[in-house]
């Protein structure tokens, strides 16, 4: 197993390379749990994910031969730039192997830090075996996005931060993909205060630390389907699971919608951009997986690459589901002067319209009438009733969409 000494040694190494990220305390979020929720943002760090810590120090420790015959791994998004990132700073050649579907904005990211960048195959699983064919053909050293000593040890240097930023924590809550990530800081806090819990936490689509801690040995899912892109991982490692399970104290699970609404609450509480992934911790917190009250307790915050098309819809669910966005549709004669009427309510109550769709050609429309669904911006919660019945009082066929 790792040992707490490759953690320090990694930490040396990090220095003046990676950011030693801010651990701030949330006030929101503080009042919200009932708990002192201080939040450990590596979204901050250097490519927007803790990823760069453990690639730059796998990368540093290759051999001369090993590094002249370049880098290379199979990576949708944030290992992608991390490898690329610390490859680059190293004066080494990385290939990044990335499924066809990968987030344009990671593909651009990923070739700007320097990286040729293969977009191969509809899964992540095509790229993985691209990349080892590659491999195989050229020498290059596989970084593995996981299951590394190295890549461990360099993850680990978030829990050595954590505690020299706050000695008092009692708990701290990890996002599990693969385990690397919950693994090091484990074996760093653990050593350091054996005392603070670790609770691990994965997407409900992607629970296979969870299945394989049940099994006994690392098991492998059918699929993993979140949005939690970051950790959607089938198969633990064989070195991230052994960690995990003689060191973690509790696994939990959060759900997409618990974790695109928390998404969205940090990003209106906190003013703070995160990935699905990038909060499941703090999902697990707001959403009480576990007993919190009253503990100092350090959710990490993994990540803020966050895919813009579901970034979009996080914030337009997050809006409707506190009130202050609608959706209406009504049924109105297709005569001159009736959309009016609608907008002139909507006027009088100060809502904003978002946009406006027409309907006439689908069965469910009768001949004669028009199907107008209207976004609206409301001012505060109530409005929405008020505007129901001003539309009943007119006899409008109306239904408030979800």
């Amino acid at each position: 197993m790792l040992q707490f000494k490759d953690i320090i040694n990694a930490q040396t190494v990090l220095k003046n390379i990676v950011k030693l990220t801010p651990l701030e305390r949330s006030k929101s979020f503080s009042t919200m749990t009932e708990a002192h929720v201080y939040l450990k943002l590596e979204n901050f760090q250097t490519t927007g994910s803790f990823k760069v810590r453990g690639a730059y120090y796998k990368i540093k420790n290759l051999t001369p031969e090993e590094a002249e015959k370049g880098v290379l791994c199979a990576s949708a998004g944030n290992h992608a730039q991390g490898v690329a990132y610390a490859a680059s700073s190293l004066g080494i050649k990385s290939t990044v192997f990335m499924p066809i579907f990968a987030p344009p904005l990671k593909v651009i990211a990923t070739r700007a830090y320097g990286a040729k960048v293969v977009l191969t195959g509809d899964t992540f699983d095509d790229a993985f075996n691209a990349a080892a064919e590659f491999g195989k053909e050229s020498g290059a050293t596989f970084i593995h996005p996981f299951d590394d000593p190295y890549i461990i040890a360099g993850q680990g240097t978030i829990g050595l931060e954590i505690f020299e930023q706050l000695r008092e924590v009692e708990d701290v809550v990890v996002p599990i993909g693969g385990g690397g990530l919950i693994a090091g800081i484990t074996i760093a806090l653990k050593e350091l205060n054996p005392n603070i819990r670790i609770i691990g936490v994965e997407a409900h689509g992607a629970q296979s630390m969870k299945a394989s801690i049940e099994k006994g040995e690392p098991f492998t899912l059918n699929s993993a389907n979140t949005i939690a892109d970051g950790i959607a991982v089938k198969s633990p490692g064989n070195l991230t699971f052994e960690i995990t399970r003689k060191l973690v104290d509790e696994l939990v699970v959060v759900n997409d919608a618990e974790m695109a609404r928390t998404a969205y609450m940090m990003l209106q509480r906190a003013k703070i951009l995160t990935e699905p992934a990038g909060v499941a911790a703090m999902a697990a917190i707001l959403y009480g997986k576990f007993n919190i009250k009253g503990r100092k307790i350090v959710p990490i915050v993994s990540g803020g690459n966050a895919n813009m098309s579901i970034l979009e819809q996080i914030l337009d669910k997050g809006v409707m589901d506190e009130g202050l966005r609608a959706r209406i549709q009504v049924l109105i004669p297709d005569r001159a002067g009736r959309l009016k009427e609608i907008i002139s309510i909507l006027d009088k109550m100060k809502a904003n319209i978002h946009d406006i769709e027409h309907e006439r050609s689908t069965t469910s429309v009768p001949v004669g009438y028009v199907q107008v669904t209207i976004t609206c911006n409301l001012q505060d919660t109530s409005q929405l009733s008020i505007i129901c019945k001003e539309l009943k009082k007119r006899q409008m066929q109306y239904q408030v969409l979800s």
